[in-house]
C-alpha cells in the first residue's frame, strides 16, 4: 500500500523523511504529489535504495482554470508516473474527469466543488481515479469536519453506484501526519467505508505507478504492444 504526500517545500518534511517514516508505518511506497509551483528536489532512486521503499514522482496540478490546467497537463504527462489535478471547483472537477491523461482528481469536494452523477460517469469512462481525502476527517473540527463527512458519504455512494475508480489518502504534509494503513482502515470503518475499500484505495496508487512507468518506458507503444528489437519510431 502507498500513501501520497506533500513534501518540502509544499509540506514540512523532506521526501527522505517521509520515506523513512512510511516504511516504519508499514507502507510499501509513497507518491510525491507536490503542487506544480512547489516541486521537491530529490533523487527517488537514491531514497528508494536507502530506505527500501518505493518513491514515485508525481505532481498535483493546481490551476486557476481548465485552460491553464490543460497546459500543465501537456507539460507533465510524459515526465511523471502519477499526475493528479487539484480539484475543488466545478470547472476543474469537470476538466479532470474528462481527460484520459489525468490519473487522479484530488479532493473534488474541497472548497465549493461538487461531484455528481455526470462527473461520476465521465470518470468511469475515462479511467480517472477520484480521491477519498481523509485529511479533514483526521484534522478538521466542528462544521468543517461535519461537512467533510457528508461530502465523503455522497462521494462514496456515487463511486459505488457508477463503479468509479478511486484512491485513498490522508494527504499528509508532514511525516508526523502519516497514519499506518491499519489506522486509516479504522478511521474509514468509523465513517462508513469497509476495510477492503480503504486498502484497495491505498493500493491503487501503486497500480497507477506501475502502469504509467511501463507506459513511460522506451519499449511501450500501446497497451499490449511493445517495441521489439527491429521496430523503430516512424
Amino acid at each position: 500500500m502507498y500513501e501520497a504526500v506533500h513534501a518540502h517545500p509544499d509540506g514540512r518534511s523532506t521526501v527522505a523523511r517521509f520515506a523513512h517514516a512510511a516504511r516504519e508505518y508499514g507502507f510499501e511506497g509513497i507518491v510525491v504529489r507536490n503542487h506544480g509551483d512547489a516541486r521537491a528536489e530529490y533523487d527517488p532512486e537514491r531514497i528508494t535504495e536507502r530506505y527500501g521503499i518505493d518513491v514515485v514522482p508525481g505532481i498535483e496540478i493546481r490551476a486557476e482554470d481548465p485552460e491553464r490546467a490543460s497546459g500543465y497537463l501537456g507539460s507533465y504527462r510524459e515526465e511523471l508516473p502519477v499526475l493528479a489535478v487539484h480539484g475543488g471547483t466545478n470547472a476543474l472537477n469537470r476538466f479532470a474527469v474528462e481527460q484520459e491523461r489525468v490519473d487522479v482528481l484530488a479532493h473534488p469536494t474541497r472548497g465549493e466543488g461538487d461531484f455528481n452523477h455526470v462527473l461520476a460517469k465521465a470518470a468511469t469512462r475515462n479511467g480517472v481515479r477520484v480521491e477519498f481525502d481523509l485529511d479533514p476527517v483526521l484534522r478538521a473540527e466542528g462544521g468543517r469536519r461535519v461537512q467533510a463527512l457528508s461530502d465523503l458519504r455522497k462521494l462514496r455512494e456515487l463511486v459505488g453506484k457508477y463503479d468509479v475508480p478511486y484512491v485513498v489518502s490522508a494527504e499528509p504534509t508532514s511525516h508526523l501526519q502519516l497514519r499506518a494503513p491499519r489506522e486509516l482502515v479504522a478511521v474509514g470503518e468509523r465513517i462508513g467505508f469497509s476495510e477492503v475499500q480503504i486498502r484497495s484505495g491505498l493500493r491503487e496508487w501503486d497500480r497507477l505507478a506501475e502502469r504509467n512507468r511501463e507506459r513511460l518506458s522506451e519499449s511501450f507503444i500501446e497497451p499490449g504492444v511493445r517495441r521489439g528489437r527491429y521496430e523503430t519510431d516512424r
